[in-house]
């Protein structure tokens, strides 16, 4: 007997939640990278292991209280690390909240600040090699950020020059804490190379520079260092603003991932009124510090600073732009935020698309 289907649904186009997640974190695994990787660097990963920047760093980059910063329903049940099973990532996100599209931005293994370059040239390859074979050629909802040995600017836009224009691959990332500035010259190639082929730069938070995510040293607990994310990508901008790296680059865009942004008004204040006062040290920027913020950058929703009045939150929103704010779930990491319900009460229907999908699809020229 065949079974009768319903009568299609006229309103289901206008009634879905349009959703792309901005920050996905998969988890894609050595094995993995291994095809991908010369037997030489194979062999001095496994005799020598990775020397990364952070070398002296002690205790695990996440809170212990949370394994891998997941979930604790973020395990799959077949086994392996939460991220690293394609079919329950479906079922728990990209089918569960019927996603249009998701971006990942890998965090380990892609070889990122280690301290022997050629060998963060070879991990950042096999790593975006890895990531169209397990992830993006399998669910084509998927796209992977190219993962770039930013620390050598001239390879980076090579790697850079070689993907472009694939789309699976709609945008370069960097991570928060470089070994200098992100606005320094050593770091333009990157930049020339993205803005030339029409790709965003994003900035995740994190990073292996060696250096303390403070000025004065390394904190002594897990909430100084997830607190201290803003910061990190506060002086990042203010570097690239005031080294020129926009007024460099005026078609680039950049993108600050799991950073929060409330913090960016006060930073913008700042940058104009003493740009008043110091703009003859500068004479290579043409605007005010705070038009080439609105012009170039864009933000995500995951961590966001949830205020006790959601006025407070939405003015922030405005002012930074309701056109520069993508929408991310951070998953499968403990701090997840469901799209039905992360963004604050009284934004307007209108705004919420552009927030849960309609700036992402501009952005990056997804159909």
């Amino acid at each position: 007997m065949t079974r009768e289907l319903p009568p299609p649904d006229p309103d289901r186009a206008t009634n879905r939640l349009c959703v792309i997640d901005c920050d996905i974190h998969p988890k894609t695994g050595m094995e993995d990278l291994k095809p991908f990787l010369a037997k030489h660097w194979w062999d001095t990963l496994d005799t020598f292991g990775a020397r990364p920047r952070h070398g002296f760093a002690s205790g695990f980059p996440y809170p212990k209280s949370q394994p891998q910063a997941a979930r604790r329903d973020a395990w799959p049940p077949g086994g392996g690390l939460p991220g690293s099973d394609l079919k329950f990532m479906r079922d728990q996100l990209l089918d569960f909240y019927d996603l249009d599209y998701g971006i990942m931005n890998f965090l380990s293994p892609t070889g990122q600040g280690f301290q022997n370059s050629d060998l963060s040239v070879a991990m950042a390859y096999a790593a975006n090699e890895a990531a169209k074979v397990k992830w993006t050629g399998p669910d084509k909802r998927l796209k992977a950020s190219i993962v770039v040995p930013y620390e050598d600017g001239a390879e980076s836009a090579k790697e850079i020059v070689r993907l472009a224009g694939q789309p699976d691959y709609p945008q370069v990332q960097m991570l928060s804490r470089t070994s200098e500035l992100a606005g320094k010259k050593r770091y333009w190639p990157i930049y020339e190379a993205a803005s030339e082929n029409g790709l965003p730069v994003s900035f995740h938070v994190f990073g292996y520079s060696g250096w303390p995510s403070t000025s004065g040293g390394w904190a002594s607990y897990y909430i100084e260092e997830m607190s201290e994310h803003s910061t990190s990508c506060q002086s990042l901008l203010a570097s690239l603003v005031i080294e020129g790296v926009f007024e460099r680059f005026p078609k680039l865009k950049v993108v600050l991932i799991e950073a929060g942004f409330g913090w960016l008004p006060s930073l913008a204040y700042r940058l104009d009124r003493n740009w008043k006062r110091l703009r003859a040290e500068t004479p290579h920027l043409k605007r005010a510090p705070s038009e080439y913020i609105r012009d170039h950058v864009y933000v995500t929703t995951q961590p966001m600073e949830e205020t006790e009045k959601p006025s407070h939150l939405i003015d922030t929103m405005g002012w930074i732009g309701m056109d520069r704010i993508l929408f991310a779930t951070d998953y499968p990491h403990w701090d997840f935020d469901d799209p039905r319900h992360a963004l604050p009460a009284g934004l307007t229907p209108a705004q919420r698309r552009m927030v849960l999908s309609e700036n992402a699809r501009k952005l990056y020229g997804f159909a």
